[in-house]
This record gives structure tokens, sequence and C-alpha cells, in this order.
């Protein structure tokens, strides 16, 4: 089964990081290695190729590759967790109270594929992030839930590998779905969107907010309202495991995309210090695998994200006042065709940084404007 599903860019990219080896079976171990994107004798293995990529040598005709630190995703300590077993489509009941689907969309956003929670460990149950909406997933899902009653469907954001199947999923068994709401603030002027895509069509039956609580026999889950990755963005907490569903939040295998306009980085650390502050014992994100080290990750994230702000203030310091004089320094090491991403991730920062008065701009916030220490 080919790696067919990345973008064109995306495989383009990831040829200079990774190579296919061998037919692999149908199904089999997924295990994110050192090599990044292998078959492996019993399944494939992925690593985002805009992510981090650790310094190796992946063959003899590429030559050796250093380090690729790519939009916002420094690695900076963080403890990474890249390895899960799974089957496209099969349910794999991972506690007494949550079974997990991975949908068959693995790619440079999504890692191995949109993971969709089954809540409740009797017939009466809840779906969190339904995912795509195509006929294999569906038929998935239908498998998963059938002899089930599913009293409601919960999305975390607007994304196209999050909510499209959420309406017709909640339509075949006769509920209603909720999130906090449809399409808040698009891209503006042709600046990149570092993310899987907006699902413009989304729209919850019933807007919540945060504290929100949905009860079922055996589960009881409350929204957190978790602005950052996007406005609308939600986290669910399970009461009875202290477990958070984080969507793209928090993630084991990757740092979160925090993309202007809509994507906001200090909303983004407010959020993270809440989710620390929460203390729970095990998140599980819709891509990969769970995290269940869960305060040392969290602010890992928390302290990636504050050393990148300090690299950019020493930028600016230093000289560099323009968005792609300081892409230019800290991502030296990264292909350039990556640098727009880059920008658009500093960019998010120095936002964070003009409103907490650490730096001053020569005009509204963007990609060209210049940017220079506060007085």
């Amino acid at each position: 089964m080919p790696f067919s599903r990345l973008t064109s860019a995306a495989k383009d990219l990831s040829r200079q990081a990774r190579q296919l080896d061998g037919p692999p079976e149908r199904h089999g171990i997924v295990t994110a290695t050192k090599r990044g994107c292998v078959w492996t004798p019993r399944g494939r293995a992925f690593m985002n190729p805009l992510k981090e990529v650790p310094p190796r040598q992946i063959g003899p005709q590429q030559g050796p590759l250093r380090r690729v630190d790519v939009p916002g995703t420094a690695s900076m300590a963080i403890p990474f967790v890249r390895d899960f077993t799974f089957d496209y489509g099969v349910p794999d009941r991972l506690s007494e109270r949550v079974t997990r689907v991975v949908a068959d969309n693995p790619g440079p956003f999504t890692y191995t594929g949109t993971g969709v929670y089954i809540v409740g460990g009797g017939e009466s149950v809840c779906v969190i992030d339904p995912g795509p909406d195509t006929s294999p997933h569906r038929e998935a899902l239908d498998r998963a839930l059938d002899g089930k009653s599913v009293s409601h469907v919960l999305v975390t954001h607007h994304h196209i590998d999050h909510s499209p199947l959420a309406a017709p999923l909640a339509a075949r068994h006769g509920c209603k779905v909720y999130g906090y709401g449809s399409q808040p603030v698009p891209p503006q002027g042709g600046e990149i969107r570092l993310e899987a895509g907006d699902d413009l069509s989304f729209k919850p039956d019933v807007e919540i907010r945060d504290g929100e609580r949905f009860d079922g026999p055996d589960w009881t889950l409350t929204a957190i309202h978790t602005p950052g990755h996007t406005s609308n963005h939600l986290c669910f907490a399970l009461s009875e495991e202290n477990c958070l569903f984080s969507g793209d939040h928090i993630m084991g295998w990757s740092t979160s995309v925090v993309s202007p306009p809509d994507g906001d980085m200090g909303d983004y650390l407010a959020s993270l210090r809440r989710v620390l502050d929460l203390d729970f014992d095990v998140i599980r994100p819709t891509h990969g695998p769970a995290i269940h080290d869960v305060r040392p990750f969290v602010q890992a994230y928390i302290d990636h994200r504050l050393a990148r702000e300090r690299q950019i203030a020493d930028a600016i310091e230093a000289g560099l006042t323009t968005i792609g004089a300081i892409v230019a320094d800290l991502y030296r090491d990264v292909d350039t065709r990556l640098h727009p991403a880059a920008a658009h991730s500093v960019l998010s920062h120095l936002i964070h940084m003009r409103k907490t008065g650490r730096v001053t701009a020569d005009g509204p916030d963007g990609l060209r404007r210049e940017y220079r220490t506060a007085a």
C-alpha cells in the first residue's frame, strides 16, 4: 500500500528525510522510529515530514541530514511519544470506558490518522472527533458502533480531519453535534494556513462553552475551552478516568500549530497552563498515542514556546528586525521551502510578544512588518 495520502509537497520534502522499505502487510504495528516513514515487518511507521527530524544518515545516496527544526516544532527537550500499535478501522479498547478507531488518513498534519474516541463502556456512548467523511471510515465506525446508541457527537474544532463526519454520524444515530462554534477567523492576505484545512461547512447543532457537562450511564465529560491552535478549540475531560481528550491542543508526537489570525500564542500558552494545573492522569490526543507522564510533558510544551520567544527576542536585539531575517537566522538549517511556514510561526510569537509589551512594530502585525525591542 503506497504512502499516497501525503500532499505532493509533503511527499517531495519527505524524500529528503526518509525512504520506504519493502511491501507491507495489510495490518501491523505502527511505530515511529529514527528512520522516519518506513515499512516495518507488520505495518507502517510514520514521522511527520514537516516536523522534527533527528540527525542521522538515512542512506548512502542521500547523505547526512542535519536536524530539521521546523515552524514551532523544535524538540527543546519535549519528551515526544510516537510509538503505538493499532490497525486502521479496528476498534481498540484503551480502557474500561474508552475505545479508539483510527481513520486511514495519515499525513503531515494527522500523523498516522485521526483517532476517533468512543466514550462509554455500555450501550450508550459518546463520539469525540468523528473525523473525515470517507466511505471506509464511515463503515469502520458503523461496525464499531453496532449495537450501541450514540447520545452525543462532540467536536474539538473545525478542521477537516476532525469534524466532517460529525453531522452524518449524528443524523444516523438521531443525536446532535456539539462544538464551540463554526468557522471563526479565516486566514487573511494570502498568509499560509499550517494545518490540514478548515471545514468551512462545520456548524454544530448546539454551541457549547467552557464548563458544560455531558453525562452517560458510566461517563461524565466536561468541555474545557482551550483556544490557541484555533479560537474555537475544546478539550473534553473524562471525570471517571481523570483523562483529557485534547484534540490538537496537545499531541504526543509533535507540537501543535498556532497560526494567526485565528491561532493565538497568548491564548495557547494560557490554555497549556490551565491543562497543567488540572493535573490529568492521561491525555488522549486525536492524533497519535496517549501521554501518560502528563505534567512533565505539558511543562516541556510550555518551555518549548518560551524558549522560542527568547530566541526571537535575541535575534531582534541583534538587529534582525524583519520576520524574513529572523527566519533566515533561526531556521538556517531548514529547507528554504519551509521558511514561509516558519515565518507564520514566528509571527504568532511576535504578536504575543507585542501584546505583552516586549516588542514594538511599525504598523499592524503582519509578515512584512519590522519589529524592535520595546523601550
